[in-house]
């Protein structure tokens, strides 16, 4: 028993003089907590106390253009606590700098700079930097969004929603594009680009001339369609209390469920093969156009076909390789217009059948006043100078297409028409 105390007063002793000499290395050679932590911009000098509190007025002022990069030492009022602490961060900001963020504009027009712009302008500049995705006539490339069209429509079941059919200002398209766009390259566009860019957005949209100078006072003058067409949002009152209620979990809903929509109406499927397949049934007009080639064969047994070809002489001489140039060139308008099987109209006419066809001649489509007075047909003369200069041959038309440039290109689009009846 005496061993075994004799041990344990042995091991106290030894712990007690360890603890001992680590409180003397620390009383020696460890510094204390300052009171005060030096801060972020000072001197890296030690702070000395200070005998009475600092006068915050009479603290140096701080050097904009300091080379701390703005971090500026700031005065530390010393009031025995933590309170007092200054860290001296940042600066006040310069009203350049403020401005170069500062961009909004109102809807009745405040904020909008000095500059002016015109659809004629703003054509090029929209296909510059905008077509890529909202298309040369701002009807919008596979799913960026449309910026014309969708008049009368955001009563249906599917309404296109665009400047023209849904925006409640212009001042909202002016804001944003200038702020926003072109994707990527945001406020790369100077102040004229922007008027001329939502000209061009406008003129689109039939709501001004070509030649209307917007500016910083005309601007606010234009008035959307649906500029009334938005209320307050009172759901907070009307709304939220039917949602606060218990959820229910099953046998909620007494009829059966039912389809509502339809792929195809959402756009997310091609429209090959849509529900109604009764139009390509009934409309093989492409095909009889790709096979008249073999027509002169029974031309010595048969003289009775004779006058049917005098009659449509252009379509038994079609070139099947200006055919397939003029496909390729109609990628640059089958954007707007459809052909073939199944065609419709969408923000311009269904061309199947247009060499011959009266001008502004396809029903339900709401053509220019120009283009709907016109009168006459589009022969191949008429429907070269047309494409070659929509503008220059029909003055105020709707299709802001600048035109084929090289004749080769017309001739090929000609034939590619030609080779689609009614």
């Amino acid at each position: 028993m005496s061993k075994s105390l004799n041990l344990y007063i042995g091991s106290a002793a030894g712990v007690g003089l360890m603890l001992l000499g680590a409180y003397n290395f620390a009383d020696r050679n460890v510094a204390d907590y300052p009171e005060r932590p030096q801060m972020l911009g000072e001197l890296p000098a030690p702070i000395p106390e200070p005998e009475a509190p600092v006068d915050v007025a009479k603290a140096p002022a701080a050097d904009p253009a300091a080379t701390d990069g703005g971090l500026v030492a700031a005065a530390h009022a010393d009031n025995g606590d933590s309170k007092g602490l200054r860290f001296g961060l940042g600066r006040a900001a310069l009203p350049e700098e403020i401005a170069a963020w500062d961009l909004d504009v109102s809807p009745d027009g405040t904020g909008l700079p000095a500059g002016t712009g015109n659809a004629l302008d703003g054509e090029a500049i929209f296909e510059d930097n905008c077509a890529a995705c909202h298309g040369s006539f701002a009807e919008g490339v596979d799913n960026w969004p449309k910026l014309a069209g969708g008049e009368g429509t955001l009563a249906d079941e599917d309404p296109l929603k665009t400047v023209g059919s849904y925006w409640p200002y212009t001042s909202t398209v002016w804001d944003y594009v200038h702020r926003s766009m072109p994707f990527g390259n945001a406020q790369s566009l100077s102040v004229d680009d922007t008027y001329a860019i939502v000209a061009y957005i406008l003129y689109s949209n039939d709501l001004i001339e070509d030649d209307f100078e917007l500016n910083q006072e005309t601007l606010p003058q234009v008035v959307l369609p649906n500029a009334e067409g938005f209320i307050v949002d009172d759901r907070a009152e009307t709304e939220y209390a039917k949602w606060r209620t218990e959820p229910c979990m099953e046998n909620c809903k007494d009829a059966p469920a039912q389809i509502t929509m339809r792929a195809t109406v959402l756009d997310v499927t091609p429209d090959e093969g849509a529900e109604d397949p009764a139009p390509a049934a009934a409309d093989p007009a492409p095909e009889p156009a790709a096979a008249v080639d073999p027509a002169p064969e029974p031309e010595a047994a048969d003289p009775a076909p004779e006058p049917a070809a005098a009659a449509a002489p252009a379509e038994d001489a079609l070139d099947p390789e200006l055919v397939a140039a003029g496909k390729k060139v109609f990628g640059k308008c089958k954007a707007c217009h459809q052909i073939g099987e199944g065609a419709k109209n969408r923000t311009g006419p269904q061309l199947n059948g247009v060499v011959g066809r009266a001008i502004g001649g396809v029903d339900g489509f709401k053509y220019s006043n120009t283009m709907a007075d016109m009168g006459g047909v589009w022969d191949e003369e008429t429907l070269a100078a047309f494409l070659a200069n929509p503008r220059g041959a029909v003055k105020g038309t709707k299709m802001a297409f600048a035109g084929l440039k090289k004749d080769a290109d017309v001739a090929a689009m000609i034939a590619y028409l030609k080779s689609f009846t009614e």
